[in-house]
């Protein structure tokens, strides 16, 4: 088995879990304090997502998807008024990309009692730590992906989407829900260029932050098997040596329809919700594959 980055530190029960309620207590007061009081933020739909976080059935897994536009959407995304934040029992576990988030020691151990999982570019979607993304899953927890798979500071239609995500949908023992979420201006917050050419030391003040939280999203996942097992004999690729009869007895092939049909779905409701963003144009229509969720 390929060795799991500071896995021991990510665990709720190391040193009590006291490290893990420190590193969120004041990850998430700075999330709320430039979120809320040192920019202005306005939130559509944000009840759906504290419902999910809050009151879900236990065992139900969630997956949040978003766009990524600064290094610093994640954690600044959930500083939203009213958001818990600092409870390191509901805080989402979250992919972050190895060469950056961990390429030190120091760095690993703070992002792990972060809760965040290491992901390593290039070693595809069947690496060792999307097995334990899709652990948490299987644990009922909420994972937050950026599903693009970079950042992309230009306001553009949604790119197409990495099949890591969909990967951990279909896999997952019990599907997750799934909840689209755009955001506009943390661009502004944290450029990657700011007027001296470079990245600015600390986050910038005073900018429009919006955030469109779309509703949640169900997958017939049995059924979307059988579409793509259908659809797959139509399909050649060259082979990337996935397991062959992995997840549910699919081949590569059927894995790629599968995984291609569920990120186009993810993809168009975040296109749909950036529209509405963008343009204010109606949000949902009666294709739109969504579901609502009452406890």
């Amino acid at each position: 088995m390929a060795r799991r980055i500071m896995e021991w530190a990510g665990r709720p029960d190391y040193m009590g879990g006291i490290p893990r309620k420190i590193v969120i207590g004041v990850v998430g007061t700075f999330a709320k304090t430039w979120v809320n009081l040192l920019n202005s933020t306005t939130v559509h739909n944000a009840d759906t997502l504290l419902n999910l976080v809050r009151s879900r059935p236990k065992g139900l897994p969630l997956i949040t998807v978003s766009n990524h536009m600064s290094t610093l959407d994640d954690p600044l995304l959930w500083g939203i008024k009213g958001f818990p934040i600092c409870d390191a029992n509901l805080t989402r576990w979250v992919l972050a990309a190895e060469d950056i988030c961990f390429k030190s020691s120091p760095l690993s151990y703070f992002f792990r009692l972060g809760k965040c999982i290491p992901i390593t570019r290039g070693d595809g979607i069947y690496q060792e730590h999307m097995n334990e993304a899709l652990e948490r899953l299987s644990e009922g927890d909420w994972l937050h992906t950026f599903p693009e798979g970079k950042v992309y500071q230009e306001d553009a239609p949604i790119r197409r989407l990495k099949w890591g995500t969909a990967s951990l949908i279909a896999r997952a023992p019990v599907t997750p829900i799934v909840l689209p979420i755009v955001h506009r201006g943390f661009d502004k917050v944290m450029p990657d260029k700011s007027s001296r050419g470079k990245r600015p030391p600390f986050p910038l003040l005073n900018k429009e932050i919006k955030i469109f939280i779309g509703e949640p999203m169900k997958f017939d996942i049995p059924k979307m098997k059988q579409v793509a097992i259908s659809m797959s004999p139509k399909t050649s690729h060259p082979s990337l040596g996935w397991p062959s009869l992995c997840p549910g007895g699919l081949d590569e092939a059927a894995q790629r329809c599968l995984y291609s049909a569920i990120s186009e779905k993810i993809q168009n409701a975040l296109e749909r919700l950036r529209i509405f963003g963008e343009q204010g144009m109606p949000l949902f229509s009666s294709g739109f594959n969504q579901f609502h969720v009452q406890f």
